[in-house]
């Protein structure tokens, strides 16, 4: 996701004087297992909440305004970039926006709850840009472009040409994995698990 030009860092104190939450994000190259390890750490008791992002498409079967999203129009979407609002966002398409509120990390950071962002490589720095210390950068990185191009292939999802648009992007993304806290190899599912648990215990309790 692009970088929205945001980087003041928040204030250090809940707003009921409390001790404030904190956020652990995530990024990776797609068919890198980042989706199942976040969902096993979900499930550990560590008091993690996803972050709700916003997006311009409108809602789906019964998704509900601030449940799924928060639903905004194109032009409120833009409004609001212009505002500084977004730590990350990213236009997929013309009009079809997706994005990170700060004004919704800072809410659930001040109830005490310690957030998860789940963003690609961009939007991955920003936020770690604009908490510095509160927020713990993690990248999750294939063993290889060869495993992860047959762990691509084996989902039988996508068609030969949007594999080689997925492999080369996730050469783009390898380079940026120095720029985060820590890197977890997926090589084996439960060895990443469990770095990924103990890297984020240890921030939560530090």
């Amino acid at each position: 996701m692009r970088n929205a030009e945001q980087t003041t860092r928040p204030g250090s104190s809940a707003s009921d004087g409390g001790r404030q939450g904190k956020l652990v994000v995530f990024s990776a190259p797609s068919g890198s297992g980042k989706s199942t390890i976040i969902n096993y750490l979900m499930q550990q008791g560590l008091n993690l909440h996803f972050s709700i992002s916003a997006t311009s498409r409108p809602p789906r079967g019964s998704e509900r305004d601030g449940v799924e999203y928060y639903f905004l129009t194109a032009d409120e979407f833009r409004r609001r970039i212009a505002a500084g609002d977004f730590l990350e966002y990213e236009e997929v398409y013309e009009g079809r926006f997706y994005g990170t509120l700060r004004e919704e990390v800072d809410k659930r950071l001040a109830r005490g709850e310690n957030v998860v962002c789940d963003v690609d490589v961009l939007g991955g720095e920003n936020i770690k840009r604009v908490y510095g210390s509160r927020a713990l950068s993690i990248f999750i990185q294939p063993p290889s472009l060869q495993a992860l191009r047959q762990r691509l292939e084996s989902r039988g999802t996508d068609s030969p040409e949007v594999i080689e648009d997925r492999l080369a992007r996730a050469g783009y993304e390898l380079g940026f994995a120095p720029k985060f806290d820590a890197v977890v190899v997926n090589d084996e599912l439960a060895v990443a698990q469990a770095e990924a648990l103990r890297l984020v215990q240890a921030f939560l309790a530090s």
